[in-house]
């Protein structure tokens, strides 16, 4: 069984990833921090298309309940190891940098950059072993062009795209992919408060993207068919910075 590992799996991009990992034949480990709920309906609806999953919580930022939990998921299923991981779990917390508190600062760098130091690493041995590894990180069209109010996020983003070229370099010689997935503004629970009918007017498609156009390019970048693609950052932002 091929196994796949998507942190923040509860929220509208990561649920979306999710399922269509579970469509195209992955065990999916559904990762919460807090919201148990969203992660069960998750699950559900995979179990209900015939796929297969289960949830798994820990908080992203705290390294040694992330190694400790996978630790023992390891334990459980011996010979068996996660080939595909997505770091898509994150937060923003939006402020001009002016006013901008140590905390807005440090818990944003934690939840998006040191996170993917924290998941990463204990899953990267064995996909170094086993000669085979899929790591795609959900970053932001913030950590490309930077956003105003939003120095913490775009600092994060652009951290983990610097780390994933990086990362792409280290292991690409073992048959392992490191690649970044940029969305722009995608119609989810982070973007019901923006004027969609404003904003849209900036998109060449004329609109905000749905989390299934952003899960159809992480499937893709999970696949075998993308061997050859590594250290890229594909954006799907309808065409509003490309």
């Amino acid at each position: 069984m091929n196994y796949a590992l998507v942190t923040g799996g509860s929220g509208g991009i990561g649920s979306a990833i999710c399922i269509r990992l579970a469509q195209m034949g992955y065990h999916v480990l559904v990762h919460y921090h807090s919201n148990k709920e969203a992660a069960g309906n998750t699950l559900s609806v995979i179990r209900e298309q015939g796929g297969s999953g289960e949830i798994v919580q820990f908080n992203v930022t705290d390294h040694v309940a992330v190694k400790t939990v996978l630790q023992k998921w390891k334990e459980d299923h011996e010979n068996e190891y996660i080939s595909v991981l997505v770091n898509n779990a994150g937060f923003s917390k939006d402020t001009l940098m002016v006013w901008m508190k140590h905390e807005e600062w440090s818990s944003v760098i934690d939840a998006n950059l040191n996170s993917f130091f924290n998941v990463t690493t204990p899953l990267l041995q064995d996909m170094v072993v086993n000669k085979f590894g899929r790591i795609i990180n959900v970053v932001s069209l913030s950590g490309i062009k930077g956003l105003p109010g939003q120095a913490n996020y775009s600092a994060a983003k652009a951290g983990v795209i610097g780390a994933s070229k990086a990362l792409a370099q280290e292991v690409g010689k073992k048959k392992i992919t490191v690649n970044a997935v940029a969305p722009g503004y995608i119609r989810t629970e982070m973007t019901k408060d923006l004027d969609e009918k404003e904003l849209r007017k900036l998109i060449p498609a004329n609109r905000f993207g749905t989390p299934e156009e952003v899960a159809e390019v992480v499937g893709f970048l999970a696949s075998k068919g993308a061997s050859y693609i590594n250290g890229e950052v594909i954006h799907v932002n309808g065409g509003l910075y490309t």
